[in-house]
């Protein structure tokens, strides 16, 4: 098994924890496409990410996300519903780790590829404002 480089903007495969859901005690989560954010020193082990979930349920109260254009999806290959990543919580987890899975259908592929630039940007910009505010929930795997 060859897991990808992590490299920011790379969109994976990861049972993503959910805040609330490791409030109540779960340590484990659903396994959905999730958004890699960051990556530590490629030299430091071990090798820790931020990884940020995407999600089909439109942000709400004092949930904050960045819709997935329907092009971008369809050129990464997830499906048509409409999606956005979730920029006021995150995973912090190992890489690789045991919470990867590969893409549905595809043994051994583990990335769905790589968001736009220009989106990712808009990602990182608002996570690591509500980062400093010290309004984004971290759940560390």
């Amino acid at each position: 098994m060859a897991f990808p480089e992590p490299k920011p903007g790379c969109v994976v495969r990861y049972d993503y924890l959910w805040t609330h859901e490791a409030a109540a005690g779960r340590d484990q989560g659903k396994d959905r496409p999730t958004c890699l954010v960051a990556a530590s020193d490629n030299q430091a082990k071990p090798r820790f990410v931020v990884l940020l979930p995407i999600t089909h349920t439109p942000p709400a109260g004092d949930t904050i996300g960045i819709e997935i254009p329907a092009k971008v999806k369809q050129a990464i290959g997830l499906d048509d519903a409409p999606s956005w990543v979730i920029v006021s919580e995150h995973n912090i987890d190992e890489w690789p780790n045991s919470g990867l899975s590969p893409l549905p259908g595809k043994p051994g592929v583990f990335s769905y590829g790589f968001i736009p630039p220009g989106l990712f940007a808009q990602i990182k910009t608002r996570f690591l404002e509500l980062a400093r505010q010290n309004k984004s929930g971290a759940v560390r795997r």
